[in-house]
């Protein structure tokens, strides 16, 4: 089928998206030892979403994220040790303690980075777009955003410009049925949010986002077509937040069956299950326990690295000899 990853690279997004889970849960054992820097937005089960769209860009496209982008970081090549150093704020994370699990960034990977604001990233991916056409680099600009930044104003915005201009975007739609803790049938009063891409002028396709190689398979089409100069495309991708909306939620108000339903099609499992076939047991096996190693040493190293040490600068101390 047109657009369908290799065996080599199906098992590359397996691998990252293990990277991704051990991360996550990684996180939310040491949030609950009171050892994290605040709440984190963890993205367990949506793992296909963030790497298998990111696994279709190249080098020199960008992509924005969410809060919950974790999985966008890993997706796009950013290592493990930058990433979970720089969520604890150490010197040695990719930037330099200062950003937090929420904004994580490398520029020279592409990653403009998460955003705090819902729906911030959609105009910044909307503008990197306008950019890459004015200086005809060829490049893509994605934005993965959720449904609830897809109720928003600057959203609509965006993706009006997008279709006006013709730009090299992908709209990438993480639907995981809740924002916040408001489940998407009282946000939206229609059910599949990418139909709106019709009144903008951009293709839409709905896939089942816990699968990796449905993901890459409708972003390649799209990610193709706005490099060739055809404009924007939209890809929705139907998932669920298995974990809550942070570390500091309370839950209650999703539904035990809901939450078992979506973990037996768990996108680990589907891959997984995907790949025994082409692989077998003891190829997936390696990839595993080397995964879960290199989370494990990730978190080792960056929990005993140094804290940033900053430094005054005394010409604009407002409280200096010189003011």
């Amino acid at each position: 089928m047109k657009n369908t990853p290799s065996v080599e690279q199906h098992l590359e997004i397996y691998r990252r998206m293990l990277l991704v889970r051990h991360l996550e849960e990684g996180l939310g054992a040491l949030h609950k030892e009171g050892r994290t820097r605040g709440p984190i937005h963890r993205c367990d089960g949506q793992e296909a979403v963030g790497v298998a769209a990111t696994a279709v860009l190249e080098a020199g496209d960008k992509v924005a994220t969410t809060h919950r982008g974790h999985a966008v970081y890993i997706g796009k090549g950013m290592a493990v040790h930058p990433v979970v150093a720089e969520i604890f704020g150490r010197a040695t994370g990719a930037c330099g303690g200062r950003a937090g699990h929420m904004l994580v960034a490398d520029a020279e990977k592409g990653v403009i980075g998460g955003n705090a604001i819902v729906g911030a990233g959609i105009p910044a991916a909307t503008g990197m777009a306008l950019s890459m056409q004015i200086l005809g680099t060829g490049n893509v600009a994605m934005c993965v955003f959720g449904d609830g930044a897809a109720q928003t104003g600057i959203c609509h915005e965006a993706m009006n410009m997008a279709g006006l201009w013709k730009l090299p975007v992908v709209f990438v739609l993480e639907h995981n049925q809740f924002g916040l803790t408001v489940p998407s049938e009282v946000q939206s009063p229609v059910e599949d949010l990418s139909i709106r891409a019709a009144g903008y002028a951009m293709p839409a396709e709905i896939v089942d986002g816990n699968d990796a190689v449905a993901v890459y398979r409708a972003v390649s089409t799209m990610v193709e077509r706005a490099r060739r100069g055809e404009g924007p495309g939209m890809v929705e991708c139907k998932t669920y937040r298995i974990e809550g909306f942070s570390t500091s939620d309370m839950g209650g108000y999703q539904k035990p069956e809901d939450i078992a339903a979506w973990k037996a099609r768990d996108p680990l499992l589907v891959s997984r299950k995907a790949l025994l076939g082409d692989v077998g047991e003891a190829k997936l096996a390696g990839i595993e326990a080397a995964a879960k190693a290199e989370v494990d040493e990730a978190f080792a190293a960056a929990l005993s690295d140094p804290m940033p040490e900053f430094s005054l600068d005394e010409a604009c101390n407002p409280y200096s000899e010189a003011h």
